[in-house]
């Protein structure tokens, strides 16, 4: 994914020179995780070029540089660093399109690495998607695969709204075979079905896709089908898959990393509830996170969503 993600990038310096690349150490370290590896010295410093750590100037600087014409994909280092710029992106970044009545385009990307599941310190595994997709005016996209993420990015870059990125670190290293810019790109706001299944559908992004689709090959072994559904977007969510998908399989379990109360999926509970109440067969069920602050790397495995808390909640549904 790391690849897929600095070749996003690559292509889009090379093919637009408004598109500048900004954040901490994103320039001549190459990023923490080596996403911007090799671009500074392909592109220069005056397009791919380190801030200091201030998150809030680097959310503040990048509206400025959108607004004078220019595409800036800015990095928040960690998940957990880029709250000092939240009053820039929900006061400033996210409301400029609608404050000018649509005359003015905010052509931002701001990436942020999120989530947990690489044993990290405090303020280094969290998961503020709930933040974000909250705020109107910005959209909002989590992909689990590296060539998702490719196209995801790429098409996140070209967008003329704010764009929210959020890359699961713990699939970095993660490896996929495929073509870039292939057939089987989907925009901004498309779910995708990963496996189809008859039994319950189970909805996931980011790094819970790929735990998501472990479940469901335990599952399988013993008799049960279950759908998974990579949401891909959060805003703009894709209604009408989501509720295609349950309306087929009659039972869903939602799967994120962020803690319970208040979290993306209680969002998508709402919307099945709205739009396949008639087709549910049971509740539907969450499996999250605690609601409680990100634990020490030590017991963090305790924390995130498992194969057997996501199998336990297909039981529940199944059964019921």
């Amino acid at each position: 994914m790391v690849k897929a993600l600095n070749e996003a990038l690559r292509r889009s310096l090379s093919e637009d020179d408004r598109t500048l690349v900004l954040g901490e150490d994103v320039g001549v370290l190459g990023g923490v995780f080596r996403v911007t590896d090799g671009l500074q010295a392909e592109f220069g410093d005056k397009r791919v070029f380190d801030t200091p750590l201030a998150e809030a100037a680097i959310a503040g600087v990048s509206l400025g540089l959108a607004l004078a014409g220019w595409r800036p994909v800015a990095e928040m280092q960690f998940d957990g660093f880029s709250y000092p710029a939240l009053d820039q992106v929900i006061s400033h970044v996210a409301k400029y399109r609608y404050r000018s009545r649509g005359r003015q385009t905010v052509p931002i990307v701001i990436r942020i690495p999120f989530a947990g599941g690489i044993g990290a310190a405090e303020h280094h595994s969290e998961s503020p998607e709930a933040y974000y997709a909250h705020t109107a005016g910005l959209k909002v996209v989590a992909p689990s695969t590296p060539i998702d993420a490719y196209d995801l990015l790429r098409a996140s870059i070209a967008d003329p709204d704010p764009v929210i990125f959020f890359e699961p670190k713990s699939r970095y290293w993660s490896k996929e075979e495929g073509d870039l810019d292939g057939a089987s790109a989907l925009p901004i706001g498309k779910a995708r079905v990963l496996r189809e299944g008859s039994d319950c559908t189970v909805i996931a992004y980011g790094a819970m896709v790929a735990r998501s689709l472990a479940a469901a090959h335990a599952a399988a072994a013993r008799g049960t089908e279950l759908e998974v559904l990579d949401l891909r977007t959060l805003v703009p969510l894709d209604l009408d898959a989501l509720a295609a998908s349950v309306r087929r399989t009659g039972r869903a379990v939602v799967v994120h990393e962020a803690p319970l109360t208040a979290g993306f999926g209680a969002e998508v509970v709402a919307r099945l509830m709205e739009d396949a109440f008639d087709y549910l067969e049971a509740p539907v069920l969450r499996v999250t996170g605690y609601d409680t602050p990100y634990p020490p790397a030590t017991i963090e495995s305790h924390y995130l969503p498992s194969v057997e808390r996501i199998l336990d909640a297909v039981d529940r549904v199944t059964n019921y």
